[in-house]
């Protein structure tokens, strides 16, 4: 038996001995088509779940399908001129198959050549990928319009729930203080699969972060100064929910420009391990400069080297629901931003859908006290944000507070607790 043969053997064992009915169920489940002619790709962070979410999927639809997982040093260290010999070693495995899922594809060289000539021998493909650039630079290219893309993040505080055991249905005292305890843990540990077991993820993050930074970013853009975009990926996770200034970025890091300086924010973003949420603006050069960065996962927040704070709740609470807010997205012509007009006054997140803001997302941690500057500040900047782009639909989300409705004036403001917000309740 070859090493190709022993690994290929070796990852359908562990696929074939792994029960899935005990996985928790996500939605983006849904969105993948087995009986299309298009690849089906899910792209997101590392270890957010993307293969456990196929293999979920195909194992339960019946289909016959084979499986070959990049991310394995066998695998990874193949060239696309030997993508025959992987057929013939999979159809030695498998026997005939309809359906053949292909993890972490970006790690072979000109895959999409060999993707394109499989789509058309009519194999129904499944795709993961831990890079944006799986999309916009190699498959826009190659294949245009034969691909179903199929965003994952990590866990959901709705997943997280269901991963948990936590009742988020009950309406007795103790399911609602459990409830809030779940969130205040979601809220420090994240929503990354595999840590929910663990009782100290510090090791296990460190190690994805290292994996992210080597595998994802620096071997696919030959970055040479990889301490370098260290410091500056833990620069974004310290300063999350703020605006990046890429001359601070230049000159904190000593990069030869600020082209420099945007390109490895880019990287960083690619990665999956950061988003950026541009400030809503009629011009393109404010939206390109003026942004503000999430992590993917407060996990990343919690966890990164140098970390300066970790207890800030309130931009915690902020970065789930940009987070949540992206995940709900359903169409490709939905945008999120933030709008801030000098120091008027800001509206944390604008949903924009083909140039029309759908929804104004307001986020507090503590709204229990009208009296206070803070109660004022963020009603203020939901109406003035509603004046400015005309948008009705006004939404504040809070840790502490009544649900309820303000009126003011024309406007109408629905005042939602987090957990019901994030429940959907």
């Amino acid at each position: 038996m070859n090493e190709l043969e022993r690994a290929l053997r070796d990852q359908r064992e562990e696929l074939e001995s792994t029960d899935y009915s005990q996985y928790v169920t996500r939605k983006e489940e849904s969105q993948l088509d087995l009986n299309s002619p298009v690849a089906q790709i899910v792209i997101g962070v590392r270890r957010c779940g993307k293969s456990t979410l196929c293999q979920k999927v195909l194992k339960q639809s019946g289909v016959n399908f084979a499986y070959a997982n990049f991310d394995d040093a066998t695998l990874a260290s193949m060239k696309a001129t030997e993508m025959n010999l992987l057929m013939e070693t999979l159809y030695q495995i498998y026997g005939e198959f309809t359906h053949l899922f292909l993890d972490e594809v970006q790690n072979i060289d000109q895959w999409p050549l060999f993707v394109n000539r499989l789509l058309r021998q009519k194999i129904h493909l499944v795709l993961t990928g831990s890079n944006a650039n799986l999309l916009s630079d190699d498959l826009s290219t190659h294949i245009t319009g034969r691909y179903n893309e199929i965003k994952l993040y990590p866990f959901s505080f709705e997943d997280y729930c269901v991963a948990k055991n936590v009742d988020s249905k009950g309406l007795t005292t103790k399911t609602e203080g459990l409830l809030r305890h779940a969130l205040d843990n979601y809220l420090m540990v994240g929503g990354l699969p595999e840590t929910l077991a663990m009782s100290n993820q510090g090791k296990y993050v460190h190690s994805l972060l290292d994996a992210i930074i080597n595998k994802d970013i620096c071997k696919r853009y030959k970055i040479r100064y990889k301490k370098t975009l260290q410091q500056i990926t833990n620069g974004l996770l310290d300063r999350f929910c703020q605006e990046i200034n890429y001359q601070d970025v230049q000159e904190t890091y000593h990069l030869k420009s600020i082209h420099t300086a945007k390109n490895y924010v880019s990287y960083i973003e690619k990665a999956y391990l950061v988003r950026l949420v541009p400030r809503y603006s009629f011009k393109s050069i404010e939206r390109q400069t003026h942004r503000k960065v999430y992590a993917i996962d407060t996990a990343f927040v919690t966890n990164h080297d140098d970390v300066l704070q970790t207890d800030n709740w309130g931009w915690r609470l902020e970065n789930i629901v940009c987070i949540e807010l992206m995940r709900r997205m359903e169409y490709a012509t939905q945008e999120l931003f933030y709008l801030r007009e000098n120091r008027s006054y800001e509206v944390d997140f604008a949903v924009v859908d083909q140039g029309h803001v759908t929804e104004l997302v307001q986020v507090t941690y503590d709204f229990s006290n009208p009296a206070t500057r803070l109660y004022n500040r963020e009603i203020g900047g939901l109406l003035k944000g509603a004046a400015a782009t005309r948008c009705r639909n006004l939404t504040l989300i809070m840790m502490h507070g009544e649900a309820r409705d303000i009126k003011k004036g024309d406007y109408t403001i629905h005042c939602v607790p987090v957990t019901d917000w994030l429940l959907k309740k």
